[in-house]
């Protein structure tokens, strides 16, 4: 199994392409796993080194004790590109995974060739909501989150019409180690880069879900008016966009990554 140790944590890894192709690293939101990317990364590896991990905490990454950070979540990505011996990377992250690339772009810019920002914001939600739900998570486990997912992550209409997709991800949520997800909450409720993302000197996009509940388009135009040059895409679709909007979330991506 492809994994990247780190101080007793097992990052999971999968790869696609040519690796002497230039690297896309693709970071997962909270409660998912990397075949979130399924869709880009097999549209994606003629063109890139396509790098997906399993945010520690899910999938078949590890689950240390709590607590995590957002730096820790960095480090684990800035980890394993070191592992596969990549000095820098096309970097593009959805929701937590977004807050994760944002770190990265301001902690470490060199390893980041551009930089793609997926319904996501530089504070996402509250630190009093995160709190309760990690202590709900812990008391009851994730059942009742994943119940709920789909309200949050796609609009009715496409759920609806999608409901096997829906479902299978809600599953995925359901199957995530708790203290794991509990600890990414925990990490998500004290992360707050507002005051640092305008040193982000990274070529960004930000992409936004029109009707995205989670983290809002007014969320990406903060994004993109304190990052300078920062582009900015609104998707029909909901918080996991590349889900459900999958075909304009890749032209999207690939136009943002293709040389000037």
């Amino acid at each position: 199994m492809p994994v990247v140790h780190l101080d007793g944590v097992a990052i999971y890894f999968e790869t696609m392409g040519d690796r002497r192709k230039p690297c896309l690293l693709l970071s997962n939101s909270l409660g998912t796993d990397l075949s979130m990317w399924d869709a880009q990364a097999a549209a994606l590896a003629p063109d890139y080194f396509v790098v997906r991990y399993d945010t520690r905490g899910h999938g078949r990454s590890s689950s240390p004790p709590a607590p995590y950070s957002i730096a820790q979540l960095g480090g684990d990505a800035v980890a394993l590109l070191d592992h596969l011996d990549i000095e820098r990377a096309h970097l593009c992250g959805l929701s937590m995974g977004g807050v994760t690339a944002q770190w990265l772009a301001i902690h470490a810019p060199q390893r980041v060739l551009k930089l793609v920002l997926a319904n996501t914001a530089a504070k996402v939600g509250t630190r009093e909501g995160w709190m309760e739900r990690a202590a709900a998570v812990r008391r009851s486990g994730l059942g009742d989150i994943a119940a709920s997912a789909a309200s949050r992550w796609f609009t009715p209409g496409w759920a609806a019409a999608n409901a096997v997709l829906a479902g299978n991800m809600a599953d995925t949520l359901n199957r995530q180690d708790a203290e794991g997800y509990a600890a990414c909450c925990d990490a998500l409720a004290v992360s707050d880069l507002r005051a640092s993302i305008t040193t982000i000197s990274t070529p960004t996009l930000v992409i936004s879900g029109r009707h995205d509940p989670v983290t809002t388009v007014a969320d990406g135009e903060a994004l993109c008016g304190a990052i300078a040059g920062a582009r900015m895409a609104v998707l029909e679709a909901s918080h996991i966009s590349n889900l459900e909007a999958p075909g304009p979330f890749t032209a999207t991506l690939r136009n943002f990554l293709q040389p000037a």
